[in-house]
């Protein structure tokens, strides 16, 4: 199937569609990893939209569409090199959204390496892409325990 959508730079008014697909996602396709309690503690549906644009403008943010529709989106902290969020909506799950996004903002980190926090849901979509697991971690949110995974990309020399 050919890649639908297009990748473009994010704009403060994509900020409630980002908050909303992310919410989805994650009740959704991690559904099958985490608890309910868990789902509700890593997604709200309360997200500080404020912090999240200003986050959002402060790292190179790309957004993938579909016609008119965001279907995904990713963003780096390019400096640190670390990839903040990868989400991808629901219904546009193995179409090549995440690898898109990705490659894009692999090729233009300027750090030597890429670091996340992997969800259980997404290690096994980053270890395809090269990254490796450095650690398990425990993270609380709003009380609730979650596991996910400290990963890492060397980057090739550029």
């Amino acid at each position: 199937m050919p890649n639908d959508f297009t990748l473009r730079p994010y704009a403060p008014s994509d900020c409630p569609a980002l908050a909303a697909l992310f919410y989805d996602t994650v009740h959704t396709v991690a559904a099958a990893d985490y608890t309910p309690a868990q789902l509700d503690a890593w997604a709200d549906g309360r997200p500080d939209l404020a912090a999240w644009d200003a986050s959002f403008r402060a790292h190179r943010t790309l957004v993938a569409v579909e016609g008119r529709t965001i279907v995904g989106f990713a963003d780096l902290a390019a400096e640190q090199g670390y990839l903040d969020r990868l989400y991808v909506h629901k219904d546009r799950q193995r179409r090549g959204v995440a690898s898109a996004l990705c490659a894009e903002l692999e090729a233009a980190c300027p750090a030597p390496r890429i670091t996340t926090h992997a969800s259980r849901t997404a290690r096994p979509f980053f270890e395809r892409r090269g990254y490796r697991v450095l650690r398990a971690q425990t993270v609380v949110r709003h009380g609730v325990t979650l596991e996910n995974f400290v990963m890492e990309k060397w980057l090739p020399p550029r």
